[in-house]
């Protein structure tokens, strides 16, 4: 685990796995399959075309740290621009990629804590299913805007304007 100001923070390694931390105990995934990988990198492609210059689209390279007990690395996540190599404040977006050993703690788990430290806006992508599904924080909690099935298209404006297909995202 790589250490910020002596306190652990998540990370991914060489071994393909990610650990991260969720109120002091340690979560580790396991590597991930190649529809995975291939959705990641795919939805960061379109993010960064329509991300304007203010804002960071980082893959797997920041932390968000929300407590010190608490050390979170989505598969991707929209931020305001920085150097740090963690975030203490909520980013603007977060994504996670499901994958079978993934998607109980993406669907309950991190709903629930990005929901509980005001991420704004946070997707699921079903790479097998080709589907995306587009939460929005209310006062109340996570509500879901969307749910776009394969070659059916939607368009965010949060963080900023983007059509997506989720087709586009999975092939």
């Amino acid at each position: 685990m790589r250490q910020a100001g002596g306190v652990p923070t998540a990370t991914a390694t060489r071994d393909g796995r990610r650990y991260e931390i969720v109120d002091g105990r340690l979560l580790v995934t396991g590597p991930q399959p190649p529809a995975h990988h291939a959705a990641v990198v795919a939805l960061m492609v379109q993010l960064k075309r329509a991300c304007p210059p203010h804002l960071l689209v980082a893959v797997g390279s920041l932390d968000f740290r929300p407590t010190l007990n608490t050390s979170l690395r989505p598969d991707l996540l929209v931020c305001p621009r920085t150097t740090a190599p963690l975030l203490t404040t909520p980013p603007l977006l977060v994504v996670e990629v499901l994958s079978p050993s993934t998607r109980t703690t993406d669907v309950v788990l991190k709903r629930t804590l990005y929901e509980t430290h005001r991420v704004p806006s946070y997707w699921l992508l079903d790479p097998t299913t080709e589907e995306l599904t587009v939460l929005e924080l209310t006062p109340t909690g996570y509500t879901c805007q969307a749910v776009i099935q394969s070659e059916e298209t939607y368009e965010t404006t949060r963080p900023f304007p983007l059509p997506l297909a989720p087709a586009t995202l999975t092939r």
